[in-house]
């Protein structure tokens, strides 16, 4: 069996920088490595309206900001099938048959589930589709027989969910559905960019993101705002690295040669934070280094956005086209597990002549 990726991303809006350093960056270099037999990138639009049902418009005009993200970022479609999930019924298909495989109380655990429950407040108003999205997700990944999911760390609890979710089928059913393995960003500073405020996840709804698509003026603006460290209120003040978001940043994006064109004062990124934490380095040079930092990596990503801008319509045949691959993958591995339930009646040249056999 060949090695095969299965990630995406929920159309609730533009993609940040979080998401380009914790998955979608790795995303194009595995697209572009050759090491991988397919490459299947979802915009999970489905999944986005277990908690956006009173606004589906929401969902469906994000849905073409996704897209030109990932083109702008480098995802090819001659080698990543880019598809929208609702458009692939066999998900809702697999995801009911694996419902019967998982108890209320394993859902009530997985701590993905309950920090986001609890961040979107819906303590005991929560949708079902929320609730089950575990499950949803198993489907996803396992309708196209994914070996790999590259994904933050947060979503950690979720792809081992889907592997207890298919050893229970295997068991009971035979082998039938692959086991995915996680795979997280390098950096371990990219497993989870924090906001700007400095608040643990870079989120939509929290305001604290720095967009793909942002205007240099925008993101100038924003770095200069960014949290750092609080008691490091004069240049001549130790200041502290850890927990400082500047550093935190520069940690993710900084390379050696950026010293050379920016700030040529100091050789490394080493050197650049001790010179902080001795004290004798205002925060102002240190955002100015990251802002030009950040707007060199954002520069070609908002350029090739706008040009593929220029042409909608092909935007959406890449969509139709991928989701019309992912549906013949998805539906080989829906017939696989029904044949392994023994719920395909009409195929099953045996049951018909068991039973033509009975009532003779």
């Amino acid at each position: 069996m060949g090695k095969i990726i299965l990630t995406g991303d929920r159309p609730t809006g533009r993609l940040h920088i979080g998401h380009y350093v914790g998955s979608l960056k790795r995303r194009v270099e595995l697209q572009n490595s050759g090491e991988y037999d397919r490459i299947f990138i979802m915009i999970a639009d489905a999944q986005a309206l277990t908690d956006n049902a009173d606004n589906p418009e929401k969902v469906r005009q994000n849905i073409i900001e996704v897209a030109l993200d990932y083109l702008a970022c480098g995802l090819d479609p001659t080698k990543s099938t880019l598809f929208i999930q609702s458009q692939v019924s066999e998900l809702c298909e697999l995801t009911f048959f694996y419902m019967n495989l998982v108890t209320v109380s394993r859902l009530q655990r997985n701590p993905t589930v309950k920090s986001e429950i609890q961040m979107r407040n819906f303590e005991s108003s929560i949708p079902v589709g929320f609730f089950t999205y575990p499950i949803s997700q198993a489907s996803d990944i396992t309708a196209f027989k994914a070996t790999t999911v590259p994904v933050g760390e947060d979503q950690e609890p979720m792809i081992e969910q889907t592997r207890e979710i298919v050893r229970k089928f295997n068991s009971i059913y035979g082998e039938t559905l692959v086991e995915p393995d996680i795979l997280l960003p390098d950096n371990k500073v990219c497993l989870r960019l924090p906001g700007t405020d400095g608040k643990a996840k870079m989120s939509k709804s929290l305001g604290n993101c720095i967009y793909l698509a942002e205007e240099p003026e925008e993101i100038r603006k924003k770095v200069m705002s960014m949290y750092t460290d609080p008691d490091h209120i004069k240049v001549e003040d130790p200041g502290k690295v850890e927990g400082n978001t500047v550093f935190t940043y520069l940690d993710a994006f900084c390379r050696p040669e950026h010293f050379g064109k920016y700030l040529p004062d100091y050789q490394s990124l080493d050197e650049l934070k001790a010179h902080y934490m001795k004290g004798g380095l205002g925060d102002v040079k240190v955002k100015k280094f990251l802002n030009a930092v950040l707007q060199e990596e954002l520069e070609p990503i908002r350029n090739r956005r706008k040009e593929f801008q220029k042409d909608i319509p092909y935007v959406y045949q890449v969509l139709k086209q991928g989701s019309m691959e992912a549906q013949k993958a998805a539906a080989q591995t829906l017939a696989d597990v029904k044949s392994a339930m023994k719920i395909n009646y009409f195929d099953d040249v045996d049951l018909i002549s068991a039973q033509s056999e009975k009532y003779r």
